[in-house]
């Protein structure tokens, strides 16, 4: 029946304060047991959990991006998507040049980006541009467009486009933020739009109902 499972909100402004019972964790074990079964099944999962804290200080490391590298690393057979790119109306993508103070020392949020999509370890992991707050950031800036659309030139295989609507009205309602992206669609290379804006989901979704299909064969009575 399933094809995916999610979206899990693990560190999520606003939300996981609201979520009844103990406080999720990116090191729990819990975690660890739903994304190890959905690798054996061959479920995509989409993961929610901001890079950082709210209104955290310039510069500094974010509080959450070791621990989500380690636990993306802990299950290399599980395709996992990670929803908006760790950003949120008020986690914004980290700013600032390296410092010399240890607990200081985080790139550009690009940079942190490209880090992850070029890490053979990470190979398995996805990055999700949908919700209007993401298409802001992108187009912030003329540097800020022409950053976005250099890492989605370099590395169009690993990025997903979604809307991240909630029971839009009307299609003029659902393209609103498919449009906040017109000036990187028309810089981007014919292959890349592609493979963004539909491509890579056709891909990713196919190839996990053919491997959720067969586990159910063998698995479900």
């Amino acid at each position: 029946m399933f094809t995916g499972i999610g979206e899990f909100s693990i560190h999520k402004e606003f939300v996981s304060s609201k979520v009844a019972g103990d406080t999720a964790s990116l090191t729990d074990p819990a975690l660890d047991r739903l994304l190890g079964f959905a690798g054996e099944v061959g479920l995509v999962v989409i993961l929610h959990n901001d890079i950082d804290m709210p209104f955290a200080k310039t510069g500094a490391e974010p509080v959450f991006l070791t621990q989500m590298k380690d636990l993306l690393r802990r299950h290399p057979k599980t395709t996992i998507v990670w929803a908006h790119m760790g950003l949120g109306r008020v986690v914004h993508p980290v700013q600032g040049q390296a410092s010399s103070g240890a607990a200081e020392r985080s790139p550009r949020f690009r940079e942190i980006v490209e880090s992850i999509l070029s890490d053979q370890t990470l190979s398995h992991v996805y990055f999700d541009i949908s919700w209007d707050e993401v298409a802001k950031y992108a187009v912030s800036s003329p540097e800020a467009t022409s950053n976005t659309v250099a890492m989605l030139n370099r590395y169009p295989d690993r990025i997903m486009f979604g809307t991240d609507n909630v029971a839009p009205a009307d299609q003029a309602t659902q393209l609103r933020v498919f449009n906040l992206w017109d000036p990187i669609w028309a810089q981007l290379t014919p292959e890349a739009s592609l493979k963004v804006r539909k491509g890579n989901y056709e891909r990713i979704f196919d190839a996990a109902r053919i491997r959720v299909r067969a586990w159910e064969r063998a698995n479900v009575k």
